[in-house]
């Protein structure tokens, strides 16, 4: 559940800052991880409902494989990128994406 917990936090992070428009239905598009329906449903639940109870909006969360969602390449590419810069000190790749980044900062500090 530390999963549910991490991702939490970064949608309450998008949220407080208002990164995103709450006047349009938000849609929240996750990696299938787990082949496992129970968890899969119960990460679902739990992030429309702290959406809702904590920022009064609805959340709307699809679970894809990569193969069926090309924005998840695209993370897939992203955090690949931030990995290579800080653990490598590889920018190369992360200079393409730099300008688009809101945030950068450790997920507790």
């Amino acid at each position: 559940m530390l999963y549910n917990y991490v991702v939490n936090i970064l949608l309450d992070r998008i949220m407080s800052r208002k990164y995103l428009d709450i006047d349009m239905p938000i849609y929240f598009v996750a990696a299938k991880r787990e082949t496992n329906k129970f968890l899969n449903e119960n990460f679902s639940n739990y992030l429309v409902l702290q959406a809702k109870n904590n920022h009064n909006i609805d959340l709307n969360v699809e679970i894809k494989y990569p193969s069926q969602e090309k924005s998840l390449q695209l993370v897939d590419f992203i955090c690949w990128s931030i990995f290579r810069k800080y653990e490598y000190k590889d920018n190369e790749y992360y200079v393409l994406i730099k300008k688009k980044i809101k945030e950068e900062r450790g997920l507790f500090t």
